[in-house]
């Protein structure tokens, strides 16, 4: 068996990809049985957050699980196969297990070294040990995870590296301001009370904020994180908690308001958002008359694909690379007819053949606008640019008055409020933008070679552990043995006492155990080495054992180490 990754991030899908695939409780739940139900897989555990979905299983034919796995990700994220597929990325055997570290670890999260992707992790694997589908392959890799990412947070300055995602999001929102001195004094609304939500608040809490009001659609729970704030010894945050019914209201009074629900719908439209604005000022809102992002909802522009495994079946080839005969135009100044025949002329050919369009000069026009183009060249050393406009003035926008923070995926605030006046709205998506140019610390070196020093730990340990059920079944049957010619001697000797037979025994097993000593420790070294698979498999022809035997040892370990299961 195999471990494989199938899955989707933030680094290879659009947010409106991730949005849509996005998987609740039960559908993760569902996807776990399915998954084990499926013939290439014995174990799985889904990683879904609200930028990744991951699917993570112990398989035993490469080809087939990939195509098993791909087509039940689709099947339960509602997103087709054929366009989920080219966002997909596939990870095997030592690469699935350094990416499970690197994400441990932060080094793939959206804000590099931000920690929340520990508990997710966990909750992954508790999730998986309840539906008994996580077996001793991903038992004992989601654990070591777990301690890897503890140990490069402890080992390391991980942390300076980036922060958590509300930190990040609420830098955003103060638009490089002092996140304190921005917020010190406002009024927070926090929609949603689970555990992002939760960051989010005490991170508000810590930060200055006057008020916090919770909402959710628990009310209860609201309450509870409500009491935990005001109870909280390193703030004094005035908390209290609300029915969602009443976020409208409390939205025209927030001045920061943050939502991370798991609702697959909007929470707040933008009318909503328009709304609340106009409750605060007084005057109606309208989109602002600047250059602001555009709802990319249904048009998003597919990102390139992360390079993709060289085991991988899938067909995942990155965007064509290099510019279009219209990119290059733009950035030369020309039309594309004339930077096209150009750039035949350049390369020595011919003018390439292509339909002309209205208005378009014939092929006598552009033979003497080659020409001009040559002696211009020949003469000054470079082609002409042509004076491009001059930019228009923009409309200052106004200053904002509602900050919102989305958290969720899919969002829960809708992309038009961008546009809005008055607002200043940060979602996954934007924080996504802002933090693909962030400064990678040294500390993230640091973290990469923890990460492949455990990664090579963890590919020996599990090499010589593939080998343990057939030692243990070779000393069975050298005990088996053993036994055997005792009884035997017995019937030879039946006079023989008891203290003689105990240590003509004894002897006999000192003898065996010295001669298998040596070459089950030496198998198990050279079966922790890469492509040390084959040695159990000459030690069963070598001394003849029975397969089942062996198999039998490996299921007796598997329910060993299911009893003894625990999160670390």
């Amino acid at each position: 068996m195999s471990l494989l990754v199938v899955g989707l991030s933030h680094r290879s899908a659009p947010v409106s990809v991730l949005e849509r695939a996005s998987l609740n409780a039960d559908a993760q739940l569902k996807l776990l049985q399915d998954t084990v139900a499926a013939e290439p897989a014995a174990e799985a555990a889904v990683l879904a957050t609200c930028n990744r979905i991951e699917l993570y299983a112990d398989v035993d034919k490469f080809h087939a699980g990939v195509a098993e796995l791909s087509t039940l990700l689709a099947q339960h994220s509602g997103v087709g196969l054929e366009e989920l597929t080219p966002h997909l990325y596939v990870h095997y055997e030592d690469r699935a297990v350094h990416h499970l570290f690197s994400v441990a670890c932060g080094l793939d999260s959206m804000v590099v070294g931000e920690g929340q992707i520990l508990g997710q992790i966990k909750d992954s694997l508790a999730r998986a040990q309840d539906l008994h589908t996580a077996g001793r392959l991903l038992n004992d890799l989601f654990q070591q995870a777990l301690r890897v990412g503890k140990r490069a947070h402890s080992e390391t300055g991980i942390d300076r590296a980036g922060q958590s995602l509300v930190t990040f999001g609420l830098e955003q929102l103060s638009a490089g301001a002092d996140v304190q001195g921005w917020a010190r004094g406002k009024k927070a609304l926090v929609i949603g009370a689970g555990s992002m939500s939760s960051l989010a608040a005490a991170t508000l809490a810590r930060s200055g904020v006057a008020e916090i009001v919770v909402a959710n659609r628990t009310f209860e729970r609201a309450e509870r994180l409500a009491r935990i704030l005001t109870e909280g010894d390193d703030t004094d945050v005035l908390a209290r908690a609300v029915p969602m019914d009443a976020v409208p209201v409390e939205l025209t009074r927030a001045d920061v308001a943050v939502s991370c629900t798991g609702a697959t719908g909007l929470v707040l439209t933008a009318d909503a958002v328009a709304a609340a604005v106009q409750g605060r000022t007084g005057t109606p809102v309208e989109a602002a008359a600047v250059a602001v992002p555009e709802d990319r909802r249904g048009a998003e522009t597919p990102l390139p694909v992360a390079g993709g495994d060289e085991n991988c079946p899938l067909d995942l080839s990155s965007v064509p690379s290099g510019f279009s005969v219209l990119g290059e135009a733009a950035v030369a100044g020309m039309d594309a007819a004339t930077l096209e025949q150009h750039g035949a002329w350049a390369a020595g050919g011919t003018a390439v053949d292509r339909p002309r369009e209205t208005g378009r000069p014939g092929p006598e026009a552009e033979a003497e606008l080659i020409g001009a183009l040559a002696a211009t060249a020949t003469r000054v050393g470079r082609i002409p640019e042509r004076r491009r406009p001059e930019p228009v003035a923009e409309t200052p926008r106004p200053a904002p008055v509602l900050f919102l923070l989305d958290l969720a995926m899919p969002r829960d605030v809708d992309a038009a409020a961008h546009r809005l006046a008055g607002v200043r709205l940060v979602d996954i998506e934007s924080l996504a933008d802002a933090s693909a140019d962030a400064p990678m610390a040294a500390d993230v070196d640091m973290v990469r070679r923890i990460v492949a020093d455990e990664v090579a730990a963890f590919g020996a340990a599990q090499r010589a552990a593939r080998i343990t059920p057939t030692v243990v079944a070779l000393r069975s049957m050298a005990a088996e043995v053993v036994a055997g010619e005792i009884a035997r001697l017995e019937g030879r000797l039946p006079g023989l006492d008891d203290k003689h037979r105990a240590e003509i025994t004894q002897t006999v097993k000192r003898v065996v155990d010295k001669l298998l000593h040596a070459p089950t420790v030496r198998v198990k070294q050279l079966a922790a080495e890469p492509g040390g698979a084959g040695y159990a498999d000459a030690l069963r022809t070598l001394f003849d054992l029975d397969q089942e035997t062996v198999a039998s040892v490996s299921r007796a370990e598997n329910s060993t180490t299911e009893k003894n299961r625990g999160p670390a």
